[in-house]
């Protein structure tokens, strides 16, 4: 008998972000480990390219569902519900970046920037449960960032308070929640080799030069990150709730 409490073999995970970065090491980590995947993304052509990266990786696409959705429109996030069959497990990994020094903020840039990191995940889950789409025992990971809850840079407020919102909000849901059995935890990733982190004036070498400042002289892989997620969707995380798993290769201990 192979005992495994790691495993996820089975489980149904929704994945927000699917198309890029982090949140699509986490979907392509799911399926490799056997989950059913739930992939939602904004561009449908992305998402039709994660079908046939999995189907390329001799990944069965049975039970799979690729569902084009921009979780800030109320219509879309309902269709979706509707769509989604009941997950075991939710992980919001769609997120925007934002920096901008803070005399220069507008209140449109701070209700843009916590709608897509803050509002939109954790309203998801929320119609989720009252939809009853999440089972009883199910697990919902945030990914939030090292940026806000444990450090700080400058032009950053915005994207920083945006995270540490989401942090403040999983705690309290971890408690609501636990009497359903259910964990709600957050990954917060340090500076991770995704597109995001190009989107900037930064050029490759000023990357590079940033890269050396951390302990492991390099920044995360996505893949490590998703493996982060993929542990707290995990029965081996069945008594972790209402925590924060830091993944920054040890750059907010220095």
């Amino acid at each position: 008998m192979n005992y495994n409490p790691f495993a996820i073999e089975g489980k149904t995970i929704l994945v927000t972000g699917a198309t890029s970065g982090i949140g699509r090491a986490t979907a392509i980590e799911c399926a490799r480990m056997g989950a059913k995947i739930i992939a939602v993304g904004r561009n449908q052509e992305r998402l039709d390219t994660l079908f046939n990266e999995l189907k390329n990786e001799c990944l069965t696409n049975e039970g799979h569902l690729f569902l084009p959705c921009d979780l800030t429109d109320e219509g879309q996030v309902k269709a979706l519900i509707e769509q989604c069959p009941v997950v075991e497990g939710v992980a919001c990994c769609a997120g925007v970046a934002n920096m901008n020094p803070f005399m220069f903020v507008t209140a449109d840039e701070v209700e843009r920037v916590f709608k897509v990191n803050c509002f939109a995940p954790v309203m998801l889950v929320n119609k989720l449960l009252k939809a009853k789409k999440l089972s009883k025992g199910g697990s919902v990971v945030f990914v939030s960032s090292v940026d806000g809850p444990k450090i700080v840079h400058a032009g950053n407020s915005v994207y920083s308070g945006s995270k540490s919102a989401l942090v403040g909000m999983a705690r309290n849901m971890a408690i609501d929640l636990a009497s359903k059995k259910m964990r709600v935890n957050c990954v917060l990733p340090g500076t991770t080799d995704t597109p995001m982190i190009h989107i900037g004036s930064a050029t490759n070498e000023d990357l590079e030069k940033i890269a050396t400042e951390f302990p492991m002289k390099r920044f995360a892989r996505p893949e490590e990150i998703a493996n982060a997620i993929t542990f707290l969707l995990s029965d081996a995380a069945s008594y972790i709730t209402g925590t924060e798993l830091t993944v920054d290769g040890g750059f907010s201990i220095i």
